[in-house]
């Protein structure tokens, strides 16, 4: 298998963003990131799908939309869309019916930061998801950076030492989301898949005769990223490249990962049974034995959940392995020291073992 890097949940100056698409592109070139997701507000443009080079480099772009209902005063129920054939905007009122003609558009569903605080020094609402009647989404955002940086700012002193030093703010998904992720994982029939997102806009903001960037999209695009694990590098075919990612990220094979303390390339989570052996998102047999799997690019800290509690955790180590022949819905979680603070890594999405 191979794995890509991908940036995702990014707005550009087609809606509230600052960047235009190519200076965007470049930056994600710059980040060595292998695939780029934009996702600009209750907006789609078609046929800007494609690629950025440099030299041996190659970066893919694709247009994705969050989509939200601009007449609510509160929560919105963003949803992040990837992979439309049209536009979609038009059945923001209604998250069920916005669901489903996704879905019949092609498309994956993502709730966007489905848990936020409101920033209130600075005049910043929550954005939470509301309308929890609905269900065939594909996942939510279980890590958001910038509904991070209001859960993290909410004195004024450290929302401008986050806002200059934005690497002291990061510290994992918000303990809630993670709750919420669990519930979801164990109430649905379906899969849900957890993806993380950078929701960059580079706002400017100015300070007397000069103007500072609030978390440039470099900056961003270097540390909150999805992984996902494919059968190739990307190609260079259009068409199949786009394929190959949609279905990765649809299939759940895929981990959520802060990649600025230290490169998470090369993190695997996967279970071996008789059958054979299965990655993140795979449904196994637990019938004649399974052996899970993490294996980590360094040492450090890491925990396997079994349907929302944890059930074995090693230190400083590469490897954790767990034998079961139990039913379950497991994951695992990385943490790395960085800075002074016990920092989130990794969070994988997870292996169902079924009957």
């Amino acid at each position: 298998m191979e794995e890509l890097t991908i940036g995702l949940h990014v707005h550009s100056n087609l809606s509230d963003g600052t960047g235009t698409l190519k200076h965007i592109s470049e930056a994600a070139l710059k980040a060595n990131l292998d695939v780029l997701i934009t996702t600009d507000h209750n907006l789609w443009i078609q046929d800007l799908d494609g690629y950025y080079k440099k030299g041996r480099k190659r970066m893919m772009l694709l247009i994705g939309e969050e989509v939200h209902d601009n007449t609510l005063r509160e929560g919105k129920n963003h949803l992040l869309v990837f992979g439309q054939n049209r536009e979609l905007a038009s059945f923001a009122s209604d998250p069920q019916n916005l669901i489903n003609q996704a879905k019949r558009a092609g498309a994956l569903t993502f709730l966007a930061h489905p848990i936020e605080d409101t920033l209130e020094a600075f005049g910043e609402k929550s954005f939470s998801w509301l309308d929890w009647n609905i269900s065939g989404f594909t996942g939510i955002e279980l890590w958001n950076q910038m509904s991070e940086f209001k859960t993290r700012s909410q004195k004024i002193h450290q929302a401008f030492l986050h806002a200059f030093f934005p690497y002291l703010m990061m510290q994992g998904p918000l303990e809630r989301t993670l709750a919420l992720w669990d519930h979801l994982l164990m109430s649905n029939s379906s899969p849900v898949v957890a993806i993380g997102g950078v929701d960059a806009h580079a706002l400017h903001i100015p300070l007397g005769l000069f103007h500072v960037t609030l978390y440039p999209y470099e900056f961003q695009f270097r540390c909150l990223t999805t992984h996902i694990l494919t059968p190739s590098k990307l190609t260079g075919a259009l068409l199949d490249d786009k394929k190959m990612i949609l279905d990765a990220l649809g299939a759940g094979h895929a981990f959520v990962a802060y990649d600025l303390p230290a490169s998470t390339h090369g993190f695997r989570f996967t279970v071996n049974s008789k059958d054979g052996q299965f990655l993140m998102g795979d449904r196994v047999s637990a019938r004649n034995g399974l052996t899970f799997q993490v294996r980590l690019p360094r040492r450090t800290y890491c925990r396997l959940i079994k349907d929302g509690t944890v059930i074995k955790e090693v230190t400083d180590r590469e490897v954790l392995t767990h034998l079961t022949k139990d039913t379950g819905i497991y994951r695992a979680e990385v943490y790395l020291d960085f800075l002074g603070k016990r920092r989130g890594w990794i969070f994988s999405n997870p292996i169902y073992a079924v009957d």
